[in-house]
């Protein structure tokens, strides 16, 4: 049940977040730009969140003593990532306004519970099934188009626990790579393009949406978001219509990021994150309000504010590839007009995990495409 708060949450009241994480990082970062503090649960003795924040609680997500504590501390608590249990939040919920709502996580903790959900309220996307066993394989790959996507159903992300498969038998040895665990079988998409809406949503039901995106992935993990998509006014139309279907269906409070598949002048829905994401990074730089400004004012009970784009933006994810390339530096990054460098602050370095990005921002997206492509080609291993 969804617990608004009573009046506007202002500056020098304290917010919570549940995660550690980058993103973490950069809500705090807005908060506090704001006046306020912040209050970090993480289990890690420090962290890209925590090395920022006003107050550190330091326990597993589902310790009660330690959410008590945080619901003690804070006006209202949100999460930076979905895989917080939905109960811990049901907890806090109990004793503080939270934002989003643990059902709406609990959708996105599950890859087919999510499908199911796209299903019940009429959203676009992929056919789809589930398979438990090996000896379920053979059916459900006859069921897709000749391609298929086998998916853990969950703990997946940036392209773990997924794999795509041309036959019966990589998908059967896929499978059991993944420990013969619970699987989502969905049909593969040869899109166009792959795009993201990030909507942000009040407790009275009022939204706002951020430019549309256009994502490029390697090894499966964000590597570029481009601002303005290059799709057509229809495409940019119909996703933000399916963005706010979505969030309506879930009644959403918070920062939601809805990842679709552009096919002609149709769309797919991929899947959700109910929190800023990784391809709302370019909002830092290239929008009059970023994503977790609008995390922060969502939570605090404050309506959303209209989004207008000032630039046009490439951002870049920097993974540790590139950190650990010999002759690396952020120093070039550092010294150019054109970029806007946001480290983590994270420990250490290492292949596939994200480091930082880096918003290019300038007058065309093809001129920024150019020079994106002229900084990695001094790196050619990293890329």
């Amino acid at each position: 049940m969804m617990n608004a708060p009573s009046a506007p949450i202002l500056p020098g009241a304290t917010l919570g977040v549940l995660g550690g994480g980058q993103l973490g990082r950069m809500f705090s970062h807005a908060a506090t730009r704001m006046g306020y503090h912040v209050a970090v649960l993480d289990p890690a003795e420090s962290g890209p969140a925590a090395d920022v924040s006003t107050h550190h609680i330091r326990c597993a997500y589902d310790d009660q003593q330690g959410l008590a504590e945080l619901a003690a501390l804070c006006d209202a608590v949100t999460t930076e990532f979905e895989n917080v249990p939905a109960e811990s939040l049901r907890f806090l919920q109990s004793r503080v306004s939270v934002s989003p709502d643990p059902q709406a996580v609990e959708v996105a903790q599950s890859r087919i519970r999510e499908k199911s959900f796209f299903v019940d309220n009429g959203i676009p996307t992929n056919h789809h099934c589930l398979v438990s066993s090996v000896d379920q394989i053979a059916d459900a790959f006859a069921q897709m188009s000749g391609r298929a996507v086998i998916k853990t159903t969950r703990l997946g992300y940036d392209g773990k626990g997924q794999q795509v498969c041309n036959d019966v038998a990589e998908m059967q040895s896929a499978f059991e790579s993944f420990g013969a665990v619970e699987c989502l079988v969905e049909d593969f998409v040869a899109f166009d393009a792959e795009v993201s809406v990030i909507i942000a949503c009040d407790f009275a039901g009022n939204s706002a949406v951020f430019p549309l995106a256009e994502n490029q992935h390697r090894n499966g993990i964000l590597d570029l978001t481009i601002v303005p998509a290059r799709v057509s006014d229809v495409v940019a139309q119909k996703a933000e219509h399916i963005a706010r279907q979505v969030a309506g269906a879930l009644n959403y409070v918070g920062v939601l990021a809805i990842e679709m598949f552009v096919t002609g002048d149709e769309l797919l829905v991929n899947e959700i994150a109910p929190r800023p994401h990784n391809s709302g990074h370019y909002t830092m730089d290239a929008t009059n309000y970023s994503q977790f400004d609008l995390q922060v004012l969502m939570m605090c009970g404050l309506p959303p504010v209209d989004i207008t784009q000032h630039s046009p933006v490439v951002m870049l994810n920097v993974l540790g590839d590139l950190v650990l390339h010999d002759g690396f530096s952020w120093q070039p990054l550092l010294g150019r007009n054109d970029c806007r460098v946001h480290v983590y602050g994270k420990s250490s370095a290492r292949h596939g995990r994200k480091m930082a990005h880096v918003n290019f921002v300038g007058n065309t997206v093809d001129l920024l495409l150019s020079e994106v492509a002229d900084y990695r080609a001094g790196f050619p291993q990293a890329f």
